[in-house]
């Protein structure tokens, strides 16, 4: 019949529709896979300023095979801390020892004395994990050993919409409370939140925003998205803030998800998702616009500032990030590490000494997605995988707390 043809081309076209959507919504750069089952339980065991250069652009080859490669031909071992993790996203670490994890349906976690404590410190009841939102950043503050003030940034609804704030909680014998809003009504969405805080040498807060599915407020100096913040420990505008009286830092970003300042001069650096690739890691520059969504990547035109690194056609999906700093791995002195999601990869990142890119090399795959990585005071190496997050794979014991020490 004549119809069947045109319904034949109708159910084709529907498809592709489906499937062009489902493309286009998945963020961080991955293939969108269902959502596993939530795991309840977890366990913790003892047994892981610009370039005036062009930026360097490089496409890694990601693999699932388990590797510890890396061109230096440095041999560390990787240790398990804790298993059964649902999606953590970021690791404070507290004078007395404690790790401070948060789980992104909304639970505060505390591993201490080697032990994952049963009952979370914190549940943020109104916290809405919905696609990528939901509970992101941690920050202990510089003081904490005299004022426990513990900062979180997080998703939350507002009627049909949703945002972001940082709130800052006081902790006592593991038990967060008191919290005091700090920032609030950051744009959210089910992708693009950002979501790291970390403080900065100077003292002071610094929070990613991402643009919440809108690159246009990116470039509004009116709206909080797009942006990477920078407060006071109290909310307040610090006086030296580029912008008098707003806490926007820097401008133009897309979806940043790592802080980490140099070691040796202080510099920030921050990585950023681009848009199916063009993945970027940026010096951060006081006042600078990144030129989301205007450039992205290796394009470059004033007055944007171009990326140090950018991943060119291949998807790094880049989010937490550290500058190594410590005798453990001295070889390392002043390299930049960040985990990367699609590429399933800690990188390690060599910069010269005028800020160009010596050398960029994996140093670890195998455990799947990566989210987080720090450097803590023991000066370990600390990972978190993110396999549990609806695009990844999970394996029995995800998600983990891997730490890296050297053999």
């Amino acid at each position: 019949m004549a119809s069947d043809p045109l319904r034949r081309w109708s159910i084709k076209y529907i498809c592709l529709l489906i499937v062009a959507f489902l493309l286009v919504g998945c963020a961080e750069g991955e293939q969108q896979i269902p959502a596993p089952a939530t795991n309840t339980s977890a366990t913790a065991s003892s047994s892981t300023e610009a370039p005036t250069t062009a930026p360097a652009t490089v496409a890694p080859t990601p693999t699932t095979e388990a590797e510890t490669a890396a061109s230096d031909t440095t041999a560390f071992a990787v240790e398990t801390l804790a298993t059964g993790l649902d999606t953590p996203w970021a690791l404070a670490f507290a004078p007395d020892g404690r790790i401070f994890l948060t789980e992104r349906p909304g639970r505060v976690r505390v591993i201490q004395d080697g032990q994952l404590l049963p009952e979370p410190v914190a549940v943020i009841d109104d916290v809405a994990a919905v696609g990528e939102s939901g509970l992101h950043g941690i920050a202990l503050d510089p003081n904490f050993a005299e004022n426990r003030y513990v900062y979180l940034y997080y998703t939350y609804s507002e009627g049909s919409d949703l945002r972001n704030r940082v709130v800052r909680y006081t902790e006592s014998n593991n038990r967060l409370s008191d919290p005091q809003i700090l920032l609030d009504t950051i744009p959210g969405s089910g992708i693009h939140d950002g979501g790291r805080i970390a403080f900065g040498p100077d003292g002071k807060l610094y929070i990613t925003a991402g643009d919440a599915a809108n690159g246009e407020l990116a470039q509004d100096l009116e709206a909080l998205a797009g942006k990477i913040h920078r407060i006071n420990p109290d909310g307040s505008i610090p006086a030296d803030n580029p912008f008098p009286g707003s806490p926007i830092y820097s401008y133009g970003h897309r979806n940043p998800q790592g802080l980490a300042w140099q070691p040796d001069t202080g510099q920030l650096y921050a990585t950023e998702h681009g848009p199916s690739a063009h993945d970027e890691i940026n010096r951060i520059v006081a006042g600078a616009n990144y030129g989301w969504p205007i450039v992205r990547g290796a394009e470059h035109q004033d007055p944007y500032i171009a990326p140090v690194l950018e991943s060119g056609d291949d998807t790094w999906a880049p989010a937490g990030a550290t500058f190594i700093s410590s005798d453990h791995f001295a070889q390392w002195h002043g390299n930049l590490l960040f985990a990367g999601l699609r590429s399933q990869t800690l990188w390690r990142l060599q910069l010269n000494p005028d800020g160009s890119v010596a050398n960029l090399e994996p140093l670890l795959r195998g455990y799947g997605r990566l989210r987080a990585v720090v450097q803590g005071p023991d000066g370990f190496v600390y990972v978190i995988t993110s396999n549990r997050d609806g695009r990844g794979i999970p394996q029995p014991e995800d998600d983990r707390l891997l730490r890296l020490v050297p053999r």
